[in-house]
């Protein structure tokens, strides 16, 4: 069974279209400079709102790990995503910190990337197209990875039933095409997880 990531949760109704198709994970962004980025408190807010039934996932691009201990002390996030430059020994320094899953993302333009991700000491592997474009890489990159990946980029309510399909990732993850005007779109959601529960059945 594929897995759903619904990502870059910001309001509270967002988290009410949430609570309502019941993904396995939903994603708060704190990275500095993008546009879904959260504050603590708001972050705080909504993830108190959030059906227990679902795993607040934060994303991160080169935190300082005091920070993200700070939000897992908190109760803010049950997971840790990922998206900059964080080498061995900073997974090795947040593990020390924390102890909840780890998903490093990776940007796929190329096979080595690829192969970077296999490499990963990180619980889980994200292959991603970067930069929250709302597009996808080559997925015929992905081969015959030996390991359990999440996938994101260009994911869509049109594409990601073929998708998993062929290439049996352990979760999906959308947000771009999860919206309308820059804001969570329920109809959007709601067919993005129909269609994710439709291949899975």
């Amino acid at each position: 069974m594929t897995r759903i990531k619904l990502c870059g949760m910001m309001r509270q109704c967002d988290i009410e279209y949430a609570n309502e198709l019941m993904p396995e994970y939903v994603g708060f962004v704190f990275a500095r400079g993008s546009r879904r980025c959260v504050s603590f408190d708001t972050a705080r807010e909504l993830s108190a709102r959030l059906d227990p039934g679902i795993l607040p996932v934060g994303v991160f691009v080169n935190e300082e790990v005091r920070n993200i201990k700070e939000m897992i002390d908190h109760g803010i996030i049950r997971m840790v995503q990922l998206h900059g430059g964080e080498d061995d020994g900073y997974l090795k320094s947040l593990r020390r910190a924390v102890s909840c899953p780890v998903i490093q993302a990776f940007r796929i333009r190329t096979a080595e990337d690829i192969a970077a991700a296999e490499r990963s000491a990180a619980d889980y592997i994200m292959l991603d197209s970067g930069g929250g474009t709302g597009r996808g890489f080559d997925h015929s990159l992905i081969g015959d990875i030996s390991r359990e990946f999440f996938l994101a980029g260009g994911l869509d309510a049109g594409n990601v039933a073929e998708t998993i399909k062929r290439y049996r990732p352990f979760a999906v993850d959308a947000s771009s095409a999860l919206e309308t005007d820059g804001a969570k779109d329920k109809d959007k959601m709601r067919a993005f997880v129909m269609s994710v529960r439709k291949e899975n059945n």
